[in-house]
């Protein structure tokens, strides 16, 4: 049994397993299939799309097992991890066969290095790829395609996945995390949706994941591109947990050594490595010293400004907004830079994507996606943000919103004749998470609970803590949202205002 305060610190995931247990760790070579588990058709299509390809590295994907954890370490820690396609081509596949295998009972993604879990996909080379013409159009369009089916499989994934959210985690690391039933963040998470700094949109799920967070705050990340720093994440509901990474080879050696029953459902298995992981919970900032940032005023500023279904009408009322002044003028500086083509997709995506399932998520992505390939902006953000040194102003084209017109949006929500919706790999046909009750409670929760009783604030509190196991972060968010949401109904409860 591990003692909590028995402490180290590894610098890497494959150095947490070297230093638990030599004998044990042992790289893997990506298999493509397993033939004992049977080849339909889909998987066939599946091998034929993972395929090894020319120029893609042997390195940089790490697997490794600890009894019946199973680790996959993206290994390009100089590049700061970031996703490609020789990276998907073998985590998709080695998924797929764990998900069947009787000896995996734990898969977790984490990224070498003490930087960054992954910044995202490696838009450089896909934009240089871009202006190769239609050819590398195409090339950088089956990227995504692969991306995003790597991202439905995890969301759709038969047995637990934690991701380990420490150091930077935007972009495709994002798709790699969010739609997993555990999502670690450290003291050194940084989280972003950076797309519409590039000229592109918040994809791998972005329409499904954003637009289910509280308020309006979804809107408001996927549109500024906002980073939330370690605690921040776990509070806008982003992580599940937060961990010191200081304990993640502890805990990775626990839960190495869970044991299931082979009738356990997948709700047991999961409520098993939840408690587990709370295990190794060293307490979260203090709330003096690290405030919740997405709270208060500023919050309340947040959901007046980021309602509306028009970008036109978001910056108008960040023009009259008055209590959070010095705010809005600053959002409105970092909207105006934005890509305006980027700006009206993405939040149509959003709103869209409140009613689509998560397999209509991807596909309709996947066609977006195919969509900014062809678009001027993607290479031209890429290029001025990213590869000139130092960074520059993007030239947009289209360059105001007005010019961007609702038919010219529209575009990029159809799909080009003759096309198809891509092919998906994962089971995962749902609306809402089914695995949300591991994060923090939401407010839409807090509000049916508040309508539905008479509890006073401590009652309320307290109820919440109860329910959700003394999870840490449920105190503070709960407590956030009934000050900013709720007065008293002068017979000692509450009423939603």
């Amino acid at each position: 049994m591990l003692l909590r305060n028995s402490l180290c610190r590894f610098s890497t995931p494959s150095s947490w397993i070297s230093r638990a247990s030599p004998s044990i760790a042992m790289p893997l070579r990506a298999k493509v299939t397993n033939p004992a588990f049977g080849v339909t058709a889909k998987m066939s299509t599946l091998a034929e799309l993972t395929k090894p390809q020319e120029g893609d590295e042997t390195d940089d994907v790490l697997f490794n097992s600890l009894y019946g954890v199973r680790l996959v370490e993206l290994n390009r820690p100089a590049k700061f991890n970031a996703l490609n396609g020789s990276m998907a081509r073998k985590i998709l596949p080695r998924l797929k066969e764990w998900e069947k295998s009787e000896l995996a009972n734990v898969i977790m993604v984490s990224g070498a290095g003490e930087k960054a879990l992954c910044a995202g996909g490696d838009v450089a080379a896909l934009a240089l790829q871009n202006e190769q013409g239609i050819e590398g159009q195409k090339k950088s369009s089956d990227f995504f395609g692969l991306e995003f089916r790597l991202d439905h499989a995890i969301a759709g994934y038969k047995k637990p996945y934690i991701s380990v959210m420490d150091g930077v985690t935007m972009g495709g690391g994002v798709g790699l995390s969010v739609h997993a039933p555990f999502r670690i963040a450290t003291e050194r998470t940084l989280f972003a949706m950076p797309e519409t700094t590039i000229g592109y949109f918040p994809d791998v799920g972005g329409s499904f994941f954003l637009s289910r967070l509280d308020g309006e705050i979804g809107t408001y990340l996927a549109l500024t591109s906002e980073r939330l720093k370690g605690v921040q994440s776990l509070y806008a509901g982003i992580a599940t947990h937060y961990i010191d990474s200081s304990v993640l080879g502890n805990m990775t050696q626990r839960l190495s050594e869970l044991v299931f029953k082979d009738y356990s459902s997948l709700r047991e298995r999961l409520d098993l490595v939840n408690q587990t992981i709370s295990e190794f919970s060293t307490g979260l900032p203090s709330i003096q010293e690290q405030p919740i940032l997405l709270a208060g005023n500023l919050r309340n500023a947040i959901d007046r400004c980021f309602q509306y279904n028009s970008v036109e009408e978001i910056f108008q009322a960040l023009e009259r907004e008055a209590e959070q002044k010095e705010w809005a003028q600053k959002t409105l500086e970092t909207l105006s830079s934005r890509s305006p083509t980027s700006l009206k997709v993405a939040l149509r995506a959003l709103r869209l994507g409140r009613r689509w399932t998560i397999d209509e998520t991807f596909q309709r992505e996947h066609g977006i996606a195919a969509h900014f390939m062809r678009h001027p902006d993607f290479v031209e953000g890429v290029k001025a943000r990213l590869m000139s040194k130092p960074p520059r102003q993007a030239s947009w084209q289209p360059a105001t919103l007005s010019e961007v017109t609702d038919e010219y949006v529209a575009s990029f929500f159809k799909l080009p004749e003759g096309e198809s919706r891509m092919e998906l790999f994962g089971d995962a046909e749902f609306r809402e998470y089914p695995h949300a009750q591991y994060a923090l409670p939401s407010e839409q929760e807090i509000e049916r609970f508040v309508r539905d009783t008479s509890k006073d604030r401590n009652e309320t509190v307290n109820q919440f803590v109860s329910k959700w196991g003394q999870k840490e972060g449920v105190k503070e968010k709960v407590a956030e949202v009934l000050a900013r949401r709720t007065v008293s109904d002068g017979k000692g409860g509450l009423k939603w205002d």
